[in-house]
């Protein structure tokens, strides 16, 4: 399995409890089966600081009661790398991708961009895989670190990337400077305005995933695909098939 194991899930020292919503979406939609969200990260360092970034918001999303997966990339080839991308942890990746609702992308800021890591793994989810698609639809949350002063280069990419992949890239955004002070020697971040702002999007991600959740499958519609697919409508509109109609149109 390519995934992490979360440390002390449901210990979040830097989160006031009297301030944080437990159900942050309550009002929004149904919140069972739980929102399940995948979390990527852009380091291979011992102490990456976009990892524990990213583990922070992955704790916190459990809190808001999200099922959590973050993929390790350690054995991921490079793309094109491998023949017809048959390496188990491209597959995987695509797995938990078309298993997500919802997505958070969490790179280091290196040379004023994202990472070559967070791309690979965002280059080997392709934007369809026959009638599959891995991202389309789903909704994302962007984070950066820094090891300097506040930037959002990184995270603007990943919104451009996120636009690309047919998402939902939620307004809220995550940028924490002079990342190697806010996180303590146990890898744990410290209570600090850039922790609120990780609790702020992590709550975002979860209204937004829950608001759209029943009409992903509306909203991801598409003329072009339907003809692609030869998916034909009937007179009031809705597709044929789904309807089980067969119009006088599509004789």
């Amino acid at each position: 399995m390519q995934l992490r194991q979360l440390s002390d899930p449901a210990i979040l020292p830097a989160l006031d409890a009297k301030y944080a919503q437990r159900n942050p979406a309550w009002s929004l939609g149904p919140n069972d089966p739980p929102p399940r969200i995948l979390l990527l990260y852009g380091s291979l360092r011992e102490r990456s600081f976009s990892r524990l970034a990213t583990e922070e918001a992955a704790r916190l999303l459990q809190f808001f009661g999200a099922e959590t997966r973050i993929f390790d990339p350690a054995d991921l080839p490079f793309p094109d790398q491998v023949a017809g991308d048959a390496h188990p942890a491209i597959q995987e990746l695509r797995e938990h991708s078309l298993w997500s609702e919802g997505q958070v992308w969490c790179s280091p800021e290196r040379h004023g961009q994202i990472t070559g890591l967070i791309k690979a793994q965002i280059d080997h989810l392709p934007l369809s895989m026959g009638s599959l698609r891995p991202t389309q639809g789903r909704t994302l949350a962007v984070m950066q670190v820094s090891g300097g002063s506040q930037s959002f280069n990184a995270v603007n990419t990943l919104r451009l990337l996120g636009r690309w992949m047919r998402m939902f890239t939620i307004p809220n955004q995550s940028s924490v400077a002079m990342a190697y002070k806010e996180f303590d020697d146990a890898g744990r971040m410290k209570p600090s305005s850039y922790y609120d702002r990780i609790v702020d999007v992590m709550e975002e991600l979860v209204r937004f995933t829950i608001l759209t959740r029943p009409h992903t499958a509306q909203l991801t519609d598409r003329y072009s695909e339907r003809k692609a697919a030869g998916e034909k409508m009937d007179a009031s509109g809705k597709l044929a098939a789904a309807a089980g109609v067969i119009s006088t149109a599509s004789v």
